[in-house]
């Protein structure tokens, strides 16, 4: 097929930062920790920067079936950020194809699917969708959107390229547990949660202030969706929690990560001790 115009410009979009669902909880993956590689069998081919061919997405992924045997079209908006469910994700619409594609959206269904991009590792097969639940439209025929994560999905094939992108996707959930005490997990995540924003606050010269009730009642899967929301500054390691369709191996991951950056910033504090004005 021939090859996309580019997906994204510079001046295509602008996240607006300062609508943050997550205000008042910091960007944890703004911090260090080890990072995770994302599995090749979950990437597509690489690209050049910032354009997509069509062929980058197989007929048929091999990564797994869906738990869904539902086949929807869905308008794709790849961009360089990862959307999680439950999430909420601003937007400026600057470029002339996703003008099109908003026009359509506010008429039809309000939902079209955030796929992950980037010129390394390419176009993600999983993500999310995104549903408007808010919209201004702004001169020149511009849209300054806001959106929220809904169900997960899994590209399938390519309906049409122009003048956006369109795919046949597959819905995801994740599977059981089997005897996983995920309650447990989700609590354990939730205790690194508090001890990384504590001691982020006291490198950061802030009140050392406990971080209550994180979980707000959610239950783990969706918690587990929080948590990689948090992770901001580290896309790729978001996409691999993203496409993770088992919540219990998404808590142990995001424990693991936490935990490498609490040693980090233990580290980190440790030597702020000893040497005050560093």
């Amino acid at each position: 097929m021939a090859l996309l115009q580019s997906i994204l410009s510079p001046s295509s979009l602008t996240r607006q930062p300062s609508i943050n669902p997550n205000a008042g909880n910091p960007s944890l993956l703004n911090l260090f920790y080890k990072p995770h590689s994302v599995p090749q069998s979950r990437r597509f081919q690489r690209l050049s920067p910032l354009h997509c061919s069509a062929s980058s997405f197989p007929e048929k992924h091999r990564a797994g079936p869906s738990k869904s045997d539902d086949v929807v079209e869905l308008p794709l908006f790849p961009l360089p950020l990862v959307l999680f469910p439950g999430s909420v994700l601003p937007l400026q619409i600057f470029e002339f194809r996703y003008r099109i594609m908003m026009h359509t959206l506010l008429h039809t269904d309000l939902r079209f699917g955030v796929i992950y991009s980037d010129p390394e590792s390419g176009t993600s097969g999983v993500g999310c969708v995104g549903e408007i639940v808010k919209h201004e439209r702004l001169v020149d025929d511009r849209f300054f959107i806001i959106c929220k994560g809904q169900e997960r999905f899994r590209v399938t094939s390519i309906v049409r390229t122009k003048p956006y992108l369109v795919a046949e996707v597959n819905w995801l959930e994740d599977r059981p547990s089997g005897d996983e005490d995920l309650e447990g997990l989700a609590n354990e995540v939730e205790s690194c949660m508090k001890d990384v924003i504590r001691l982020s606050n006291r490198l950061n010269g802030k009140p050392e202030k406990e971080a209550h009730d994180l979980r707000r009642n959610l239950y783990p899967t969706p918690f587990s969706f929080f948590v990689g929301s948090t992770f901001e500054g580290a896309p790729r390691e978001q996409q691999a929690l993203l496409e993770l369709e088992d919540t219990a191996a998404r808590l142990k991951r995001e424990k693991e990560t936490l935990r490498n950056t609490l040693n980090y910033l233990s580290a980190a504090s440790a030597v702020k001790d000893v040497f005050p004005s560093s």
